[in-house]
């Protein structure tokens, strides 16, 4: 059985996974107007993974005897300045992302829920590849920069860290 204190954070964590997700989707559809379609695809992606995480925790306090509460959803940034303003954006959310998960990891071992404890190893995990990331992406800025043809070919290195998923528009499967 979940307890009730884990059961809130987990929650609350549904709602930080959910806002990230629609932050994606407004970092893509911003780079899709703006016409760099690599970017769009990637930040899609992210999106739609996004979105995994907040269904991995509503299942989990399920499975435990919790409920999953679905979240408010505020309306995320629509404008950025830039391309790599995109991306100072995005990993500035993961790193908001992976204190609020230390933040459950810590209460999971104060609580001794060793098994939600184990179940957060995960998102741990997961958000050191995505801060990993997405700080590669921002070097990309640094070492070529942002003039001339830079910022095209930046966009057709961050198109190639696609896993592959699908067309936010059809629903088709993509290659990545």
């Amino acid at each position: 059985m979940l307890k009730s204190l884990i059961e809130v954070v987990l929650n609350k964590q549904i709602g930080i996974e959910s806002a990230a997700s629609y932050k994606y989707l407004a970092f893509a559809s911003w780079c899709d107007v703006e016409g760099y379609s690599g970017a769009a695809k990637f930040l899609y992606e992210h999106s739609d993974e996004e979105r995994m995480h907040m269904m991995k925790l509503f299942r989990y306090i399920n499975d435990k005897g919790g409920k999953s509460i679905v979240p408010p959803i505020e309306k995320p940034q629509q404008d950025f300045k830039s391309l790599k303003d995109v991306f100072e954006h995005a990993y500035k959310s993961e790193v908001e992302v992976t204190e609020a998960i230390h933040q459950i990891a810590a209460l999971c071992l104060q609580e001794a829920d060793f098994t939600t404890y184990n179940f957060i190893q995960w998102y741990i995990n997961e958000q050191l590849e995505e801060e990993n990331l997405y700080r590669s992406i921002l070097d990309k800025f640094k070492l070529v920069g942002e003039e001339g043809n830079n910022l095209y070919f930046i966009d057709v290195e961050i198109e190639k860290l696609c896993k592959g998923s699908t067309n936010p528009a059809t629903g088709a499967a993509t290659e990545g």
